[in-house]
């Protein structure tokens, strides 16, 4: 309220300036921006995603890594971003040629987005088939009206349905609708297929058991000589973009910064941003400094729970059924058992963890006269071990 006073007997005293205000340039270029945003995300090159464009900018040879990698499980490629969601697609589509049931049902788990939509409209296959298949006799449940509510209103709207009923079996047929005029499209059973009806339950639990076809995370796996840079990390903008959406969310939080600060919080006021400032990043980069002086790193989701990272550090190790224990900055020992998440444990966007081998396996080794390798990774990975720059 003082600054708003201020501001407004200053305005009293000084003559307007002529031309456009601060506050019209910053309007302005917000605009532009918005155009540019709208501009990029309709053009037909842009990803099929609501992620911002990435900056086409050269990358800094400073970088912990390059950028954020995935793997198409169906290719073995490796690819950016922007481009997984368009290979997969490709991947997909081109798998019609040698295998037109699987690819029909990865179109139908990957293409549509809505799973709840998804699950509803297998689960309707699925008694379509187990009528077939339970009553091979009765002529009734050797075809399916197209137009029929339920398939229009379950089954058409899911892209990949036409193409599996192709693929194991039925026929598009016009046939005359009994005490009717005219006729109607039909799904009918070939001869083929009727032979073998047992074919019709294998592609019914293959459409039943099917998961969305996603590309994986490349944990960028790396190994780095001792340093003391290790608690430096220069990451790439891929860990910090934001959708559309979280852009506004920002914003919306700028707005309520000076509510928060002119009102006292309540215990579940703070847990809330908490929870905010937790989904704020994706991806997490994560070092783990060996006995040796060595450094393990790795790129994983956010929300990936301790489990996985115990896992990754134990498939570098030449002792991997040893157990181990991870601390983070601060001396906080992270659980394995626990399963929090990574930003849970404020390991996001990115963290130096401590390796040491469990306390109980040390006073054994020691009474027994012996003492731990310094040295704790896998012959192939100290092979590939680089310098940190």
């Amino acid at each position: 309220m003082a600054a708003a006073a201020a501001l407004a007997r200053l305005e009293q005293k000084q003559p307007r300036a002529r031309g456009p205000t601060s506050q019209d340039s910053i309007r302005n270029q917000v605009r532009k921006e918005l155009q540019a945003e709208a501009t990029s995300s309709n053009s037909p090159g842009a990803p099929g995603t609501n992620l911002a464009p990435e900056p086409k900018e050269e990358i800094s040879p400073h970088l912990a890594v390059p950028g954020v990698y995935f793997i198409c499980p169906l290719t073995g490629v490796t690819l950016r971003r922007d481009q997984r969601d368009a290979h997969i697609k490709e991947a997909i589509l081109s798998h019609f040629s040698t295998d037109p049931v699987a690819a029909s049902i990865m179109k139908i788990h990957t293409f549509n987005r809505d799973r709840d939509r998804v699950k509803l409209g297998v689960d309707t296959i699925a008694k379509y088939l187990d009528n077939i298949h339970l009553h091979p006799e009765e002529e009734k449940y050797q075809k399916i009206k197209l137009q029929n509510k339920v398939f229009q209103e379950r089954i058409n709207c899911l892209e990949g349905t036409h193409e599996f009923f192709e693929a194991i079996g039925f026929k598009k047929m016009t046939l005359p609708v009994p005490d009717q005029e005219g006729s109607e499209e039909f799904y009918v059973l070939g001869e083929a297929t009727r032979a073998q009806p047992q074919s019709l339950e294998q592609h019914k639990q293959q459409l039943l058991s099917a998961e969305p076809v996603r590309a994986m995370l490349d944990r960028q796996r790396r190994v780095f000589r001792p340093s003391a840079l290790a608690s430096h990390f220069e990451l790439p903008a891929d860990f910090f973009s934001l959708t559309a959406e979280e852009v506004k969310r920002e914003q919306r939080l700028r707005t309520e910064a000076v509510e928060r600060l002119s009102s006292l919080r309540t215990k579940a006021m703070r847990e809330k941003e908490e929870q905010r400032e937790l989904r704020k990043y994706t991806y997490a980069l994560l070092r783990v400094r060996l006995p040796d002086g060595c450094l393990l790193q790795g790129t994983f989701y956010a929300r990936e729970r301790l489990p996985v990272l115990f896992q990754f550090v134990r498939e570098a190790l030449q002792n991997d059924w040893l157990p181990f224990e991870l601390r983070a900055s601060g001396g906080q020992r992270l659980v394995e058992d626990e399963a929090l998440a990574l930003n849970e444990c404020g390991l996001v966007p990115s963290a130096l963890l401590t390796f040491s081998w469990d306390a109980s396996v040390l006073e054994d080794m020691r009474a027994a006269g012996a003492e731990p390798a310094t040295c704790v990774l896998r012959p192939e990975l100290l092979a590939a071990i680089e310098q940190l720059s």
